[in-house]
């Protein structure tokens, strides 16, 4: 196992992140192999990815639960914004933050909760292109197909230098600098799955005693990482290579990896409810709309040019997500909103009696629910037949207003009787 350690991430905390979850792609790894005697690494990301989602739902959960509830909440945080818009002084900027706070209480979400999972999603992305891009480091299955041919290669005078030299040729990164490690040597070697068979044909030409150990390695290799395409190579690389040898049906399963990415992003935006921004800012309305438009571009590029185990992982990723949240967005519009604010307002009320500072105020200005909301605006408006009645009715009171016997003319005749007593 000590020799596993040796070639995996040290960067601090990333590393540890990264050791995790290869310890996760080793298990399921072993799994597939020793029950069902499938060794491929594609279907290990697959099934690593349903994974990493399933233990993410309930961030998942939380971050539909605030889009979908922002719609709602965003008329009361209106309401006060508009209350406190021109209070500038501390009392007042509290007391709005208070305020703010029981609203998103009453919902039972969180501010962070839409982007929560994001920020844990980019050091799971990170950490995973360290394990994707040194596959054997971490799945101890992998390794032993090249341990043979790496022990052999190093016992093979001037085998380490030129080792050295062919990671120079290569451009390649994440590689151990000891080469006269056995591990050094693998990390070379199956690196050497992104640079094509013209690096394995180097191999071969520098040691052709090796030749059939060679060809077995590659072949080992080459059936643990084909998924229609080379998990271990980019994209973009399999797309020029594959023009420039005519293999165009190995170009178009390279096309294929930017294009579902995009795709599937794209199905997850619009999946994902659409909250405008609490202030009705148009400018940040017309930036989260940008964003959503560009999320799909960005997903393209990334599986463009990263490996394509990656863009196997995000492919994957956005469907798994696209379920959930199908799953999430049915389950959170059969719930009784108005029950939720209830419970919520219970649960809340209860944790402030324990802490010692629950207030009735407090607790009945958050009992304003969308409902009230919605009625104060419609207070506020009128509709045109409702209009017109009202202009009759003033029309039809201000003609009579001078009629015998009408009750502004008995006003009138009091104000006079009483101005005439005054003068007596």
């Amino acid at each position: 196992m000590t020799g596993i350690l040796l070639t995996q991430s040290s960067t601090f905390i990333l590393g540890d992140i990264s050791r995790i979850l290869g310890w996760i792609m080793n298990l399921l790894f072993n799994f597939m192999s020793g029950v069902f005697g499938i060794e491929n690494i594609g279907l290990c990301i697959i099934l690593f990815t349903i994974v990493i989602y399933i233990l993410l739902l309930p961030l998942t959960y939380r971050q539909q639960k605030f889009s979908k509830f922002s719609a709602k909440m965003n008329p009361e945080l209106q309401e006060i914004q508009k209350k406190y818009k021109n209070k500038k002084d501390n009392d007042s900027m509290m007391a709005m933050n208070e305020e703010t706070k029981m609203v998103y209480a009453k919902y039972g979400v969180s501010p962070t909760g839409s982007c929560l999972q994001l920020l844990i999603q980019l050091p799971i992305l990170l950490c995973l292109y360290r394990v994707i891009m040194n596959v054997p480091a971490y799945v101890s299955g992998v390794k032993e197909v090249f341990v043979e041919l790496a022990d052999k290669i190093l016992a093979t005078p001037g085998g380490p230098e030129f080792m050295e030299e062919l990671k120079t040729a290569g451009n390649m990164s994440y590689v151990g600098t000891d080469y006269t490690l056995s591990n050094t040597i693998i990390d070379v070697l199956y690196r050497l799955q992104e640079t094509g068979n013209a690096t394995w044909q180097m191999l071969l030409d520098q040691f052709p005693d090796l030749t059939e150990l060679i060809n077995t390695t590659h072949a080992s290799i080459n059936h643990m990482n084909n998924f229609g395409i080379n998990i271990a190579n980019t994209p973009w690389n399999i797309i020029k290579s594959g023009w420039s040898t005519g293999a165009y049906l190995m170009v178009f399963g390279a096309i294929l990896v930017p294009v579902l990415a995009a795709l599937t992003q794209w199905l997850n935006v619009k999946l994902m409810p659409q909250q405008a921004s609490a202030g009705g800012d148009d400018n940040m309305n017309a930036t989260m709309k940008s964003m959503n438009m560009m999320m799909p571009l960005m997903s393209a590029w990334f599986c463009l040019m990263l490996p394509a185990g990656m863009g196997l992982y995000w492919i994957v990723g956005a469907v798994v997500r696209g379920i959930q949240q199908f799953a999430i967005n049915k389950y959170i519009d059969h719930q009784d909103l108005d029950a939720i604010i209830q419970k919520n307002m219970e649960k809340n009320k209860e944790l402030a009696k324990k802490k010692g500072n629950y207030s009735p105020n407090a607790s009945n200005m958050a009992k304003t629910n969308v409902r009230s909301v919605d009625s104060s605006k419609k207070k506020n408006t009128m509709t045109e037949e409702e209009k017109e009645a009202a202009q009759k009715a003033a029309t039809e009171y201000y003609k009579n207003a001078d009629k015998p016997g009408s009750l502004t003319s008995k006003a009138a005749m009091v104000a006079k009787y009483n101005e005439k007593n005054k003068k007596n």
